[in-house]
């Protein structure tokens, strides 16, 4: 009475004066009153009836080869059906009736009537004959399933039957199960034993006497009997196999779809879980060809929950499985033997993958007991960290075949949780010099490795993303996210080239999207471009040295280039002459393109190798402002500093003060500097020599440059022997002009006369003192007055004659009122994009959004791990302009973080996120700052609502508030309305692994990598994921958001407004007189 009531107008009319217990009844007693369908795939109990046997004798021929017995596969179809429907209705599935061919519903065959006729019972087959477009019993919904012929139908095998063939299955996990459902063990009290019957037709099970059913006195009516049961023996199991696939198939479903349905914490009967996995272990079994048959497709498509929920022993499932999922998603060319569709056959299969993929690792040495198939070899157990190789590579294979988007998106996710879960475990077996075990070998170039992981994901992907994927936007960007989790994997040990060749790639990406013919561009395209420049930020920011390598450092600044100016100075073809930069007519691929390019280069100069800064990763601006220089300064006031706008983007504040350092007075210009990309200080100083050849380092007061330095060099010593004549003097003979000077031999007083004389004269000389004494050339004083300012104008080329005759930079006038406000403004404008996610902690049964705020405010009302997770989003900061004093204990479940007080903040060069755990106090509104006149900049939204919720019952995820948290949270924001949030739901298994639940927006995008709805991640990485994941929706945000500008743009635009506003008008003559004066 309490199930979806059945509008359509069918045959089925419930007297109005039935109570609804006298209609439970009813239908219960008619329930039981029915015969079991599963004796429908027993010919030998059909034909042993009265009425076949009356036929045998009269007719004289074995009541067995009756012509009417080949329509039983079709009946047993259509009893199990039934079974399956009315489990649907209890599930709250919606579905249709089973509709039959209508070759099969207007044959007429001599059928005699049966003492009872099971398939006759279920009201399906007469509702579908009638046309009926809905259920078959009291509030019945049936499931969408339709059987056709094999003639109407294409099929890819010669070998079907027209049941096996034709019987289109349909995937469940995707409708959402009634919050008010019954538990799994009342639905397998009522239908179990037909559900597990019918699931082993075909494999042999029941013929075995120990587990065939003892009696069949609970179902009013049955047929069987022991010459039945001695009959059933002599079938062939692989005949049966052959015609009753549909059948088992369909049982085997519903069965699937009770136990996925299994609510937190509900407990289900032993007897129940090991039959269930009974029947599943002979369902996930491959024939001999390996043929992908009825009753997989069906496990597989109606299993996707089957390993991300708390049921006891299903790991004794998962090599089975994971056999299945070898089969299935690596074959290119898929061939299934149902009209169901490969994709959604995938996608389940896809499911099952992520939910299987932290197992091996964090759980190496559990034993996978092998109590199903007998062959368990105690000496050599079975490990799941075995089956860590097989994972990898099962989920790299799929991705290299796959070409749906939605199960390519799911993939990439799931590949980027395996890269960053692996390398996070190895991390820590190295720093604990835990024994390497056959599980985790310690060289780091196995084949398991996260070192080995990284290469083929890099090479996988970059390949897929140039040559298939580039034009599907939401692809693209998943591989490109999954390429910036590669880079921030934190892996050692890569070899340097790898790096080189996946930088290579990427760039050679936006090449060739830039590339692309005119009519090939659009929105889509440019957001793609803008992700993969930021794609190759952070594998810059990740790796620095790719800087130092020249071809590297080639690529990046010529897709800079490339995005800057839409051309590149080397032309596609070598041949092709540079094109230098004043040749170049700017015209980029889109003015988003253009700002993304220049946030790279920013990331070249600025932050390369110097993030965080000493400032510390809360800010990538300066922290010097014109107050601090003012303590320092001999000026006293913010008149001292002069204003100019250079280019239209960048504000300068000049003050020229040596700042106290008067013991070396040197031209001295203090810069601060306002740009798109923040703030910046610098101190520019005009010397006569470098710092460490200047005087005053060698102790010597500072007077000049001094004389050069004398080298002590003298003239080399002559060792030759001096001749004043030749050798042979005395072998010429003289002449008479030689013998007119007098020999010495002589008189020679008057000569000693004279050279006495002499000496006297010069030493009196000496002893005479000088007049004028001797002065050493020094160099004039320096000057202690400059105009500094001008000086740097004019050194830079700031001053300089334009085109037009106007200078390239615009004075303004600090003095008109309202300028420092403006200037605080612009300070408050974050040059990164800033992002806020908000946390919550759901208890139980909680749906009032006042009850679950409240959860945070002690310990003892939230989980630790909550708390241990809530630490690894991010590093608690106090919130600016925040007094208030906390009351010790008050919010310790992580209400502390409310915004009121402290934060949780993270931030790259990039980017910055904060986490806010509310509180039933309305949030500050803080960290986004929205500024601008102009109705353009008000409808700009800047964030998008991210929420994280913590479900101690996952079933609660359908009474979330949502609507009442966002009027709590939003304080007003643009844009902070239900159709812009995504929800992501965390639900910690027993196991100790977490489930994630994704809640997407209405609008687009609403979706990013790495946590993907359904899949399971570790303990120790799903803050770092819950991080990822929340900035890369956020990004996806703003690429969709045409209207959207990125904080330097506004930063520009704002500059620009203030330039507008407060400029001196006058000529450059003016200017250069402001300048001098």
């Amino acid at each position: 009475p309490k199930h979806p009531s059945n509008n359509d107008n069918d045959h089925w009319t419930v007297p109005t004066d039935l109570t609804d217990e006298k209609v439970a009844q009813a239908w219960f007693r008619f329930l039981h009153t029915i015969g079991s369908p599963v004796d429908l795939s027993r010919p030998q109990v059909i034909s042993q009836t009265p009425k076949f046997l009356q036929y045998a004798m009269v007719s004289d021929t074995d009541p067995s080869s009756h012509p009417c017995l080949t329509s039983l596969p079709t009946n047993f179809l259509i009893g199990i059906k039934g079974i399956s429907n009315l489990v649907d209705t209890f599930l709250g599935i919606p579905s249709d009736p089973l509709v039959l061919p209508e070759e099969e519903t207007k044959k007429e065959t001599p059928t005699p009537p049966p003492h009872r006729r099971p398939a006759k019972s279920f009201s399906v087959s007469s509702v579908s004959q009638k046309g009926a477009s809905k259920s078959a019993l009291i509030g019945l919904t049936g499931r969408t399933m339709s059987t056709t012929s094999s003639s109407s139908t294409p099929v890819s095998s010669t070998t079907m039957t027209s049941i096996s063939g034709s019987w289109e299955i349909s995937s469940a996990h995707t409708h959402p199960l009634a919050p008010a459902r019954p538990k799994c063990n009342s639905l397998l009290h009522l239908f179990g034993e037909w559900l597990f019957e019918a699931a082993q037709t075909g494999t042999g099970l029941y013929a075995n006497p120990n587990l065939t059913r003892e009696s069949s006195s609970r179902r009013s009516g049955s047929l069987g009997s022991n010459a039945s049961d001695s009959l059933e023996s002599d079938i062939s199991i692989s005949s049966l196999a052959t015609k009753y696939q549909a059948g088992r198939a369909t049982a085997l479903a519903a069965l699937c779809r009770i136990f996925c349905s299994k609510k937190t914490g509900e407990q289900i009967l032993p007897v129940y879980y090991s039959r269930f996995y009974l029947v599943l272990f002979h369902g996930l079994k491959l024939n001999e060809k390996r043929e992908v048959e009825e009753p997989l497709v069906s496990i597989l498509l109606n299993c996707a929950d089957l390993l991300r929920l708390d049921l006891d022993g299903i790991q004794i499932l998962v090599p089975h499985i994971l056999d299945a999922l070898e089969r299935v998603l690596p074959d290119k060319d898929l061939i299934i033997r149902s009209n169901v569709s490969v994709a959604e056959l995938r996608r389940a299969s896809i499911h099952l993958l992520l939910s299987m993929l932290p197992l091996p690792l964090h759980f190496p040495n559990l034993i996978i007991k092998d109590l199903l198939s007998g062959m368990s070899d105690k000496h050599n157990p079975l490990l799941f960290g075995q089956l860590k190789c097989r994972v990898m590579n099962l989920i790299i294979n799929a991705l290299q075949v796959e070409t749906d988007a939605h199960n390519t998106h799911l993939l990439l996710g799931g590949l980027l949780v395996m890269v960053q879960d692996t390398a996070s475990v190895e991390k820590i077996m190295n720093e604990k010099n835990v024994v390497q075990n056959p599980v985790y070998p310690p060289n780091t170039q196995s084949s398991d490795s996260a070192n080995s992981l990284f290469v083929k994901a890099t090479y996988l992907v970059c390949h897929r993303l140039i040559s298939s994927w580039k034009g599907d936007l939401g692809i693209s960007l998943a591989a490109l996210e999954l390429l910036c989790g590669l880079a921030n994997s934190g892996i050692k040990d890569i070899e340097h080239v790898e790096w080189e060749r996946g930088m290579k790639w990427v760039c050679d990406y936006i090449v060739y999207q830039c590339w692309r013919p005119p009519q090939a561009h659009s929105k889509d395209l440019h957001s793609s471009v803008v992700a993969a420049f930021t794609t190759v930020s952070v594998w810059i920011m990740a790796h620095p040295q790719l800087l130092q390598n020249r071809h590297c450092l080639h690529n990046v600044l010529e897709v800079i280039e490339l995005g800057i100016s839409g051309v590149k100075s080397q032309g596609k073809r070598k041949d092709e002459p540079l094109k230098m930069k004043d040749e170049k007519e700017l015209k980029p691929v889109s003015m988003r393109v253009r700002d993304a390019a220049e946030a790279l280069l920013t990331i070249v100069l600025e932050h390369a190798g110097y993030f965080p800064s000493p400032c510390g990763p809360e800010s990538v601006s300066s922290l010097v402002e014109e107050s601090l220089l003012l303590k320092y300064s001999s000026a006293n006031s913010m008149s001292s500093f002069k204003y100019f706008v250079l280019h239209s983007s960048i504000l300068l504040a000049l003050l020229e003060d040596p700042l106290g350092n008067y013991q070396e007075p040197q031209p001295v210009v203090n810069v601060i500097l306002r740009g798109g990309f923040g703030r910046h200080a610098w101190n520019f100083q005009l010397r006569q020599l470098p710092r460490h050849k200047s005087s005053t380092n060698r102790g010597r007061s500072h007077s000049g440059p001094g004389r050069p330095i004398h080298l002590n060099m003298g003239p080399q010593p002559h060792t030759g022997h001096h001749a004043f004549f030749p050798e042979n003097i005395s072998r010429i003979p003289q002449c008479a002009a030689e013998r007119s000077i007098p020999e010495l031999e002589g008189d020679t007083s008057e000569m000693s006369q004279l050279l006495r004389v002499q000496t006297e004269a010069e030493k009196d000389l000496a002893d005479t003192p000088t007049k004028l004494d001797r002065v050493e050339c020094t160099p004039p004083g320096l000057c202690a007055e400059f105009q500094t300012a001008r000086l740097f104008l004019s050194h830079f080329g700031f001053i300089n004659k334009l085109e037009g005759g106007r200078c390239s930079i615009v004075a303004l006038d600090s003095k008109k009122e309202g300028f420092f406000k403006e200037i605080e403004l612009l300070d408050k404008m974050e040059p990164r994009t800033s992002d806020t996610c908000h946390v919550f902690y759901v208890r139980a049964g909680q749906s009032h959004y006042q009850d679950i705020l409240a959860n945070v405010e002690s310990k003892e009302l939230v989980s630790n791990n909550f708390l241990q997770i809530l630490g690894s989003l991010g590093w608690p900061i106090n919130v600016p302009g925040s007094n208030q004093e906390l009351e010790e204990n008050s919010g310790s479940g992580g209400g502390r973080y409310s915004g009121h007080k402290e934060a949780l903040y993270w931030a790259d060069s990039m980017s910055q996120m904060t986490f806010l755990v509310p509180t039933l106090k309305p949030l500050p509104f803080i960290r986004h700052h929205h500024t601008g006149n102009d109705e353009r900049s008000k409808r700009q939204i800047t964030t998008y609502p991210v929420f994280v919720v913590w479900l101690e019952s996952l079933e609660d995820h359908v009474t979330f508030p949502l609507e009442d948290m966002i009027t709590h949270t939003g304080c007003g924001q643009e844009g902070w309305h239900v159709q812009h949030c995504t929800v992501l739901f965390l639900h910690a298994l027993q196991s100790g692994l977490f489930r994630v639940k994704l809640q997407p927006s209405p609008t687009r995008p609403s979706v990013a990598t790495p946590l993907v709805d359904g899949i399971v991640v570790s303990r120790t990485k799903v803050g770092s994921f819950v991080r990822q994941t929340a900035l890369n929706i956020c990004r996806r945000k703003r690429l969709d958001n045409e209207s959207y500008q990125p904080p330097p743009t506004r930063r520009r635009l704002k500059i620009q407004e203030i330039s507008t506003k407060y400029e001196i008008k006058g000529t450059r003559a003016d200017l250069l007189t402001s300048l001098f004066s």
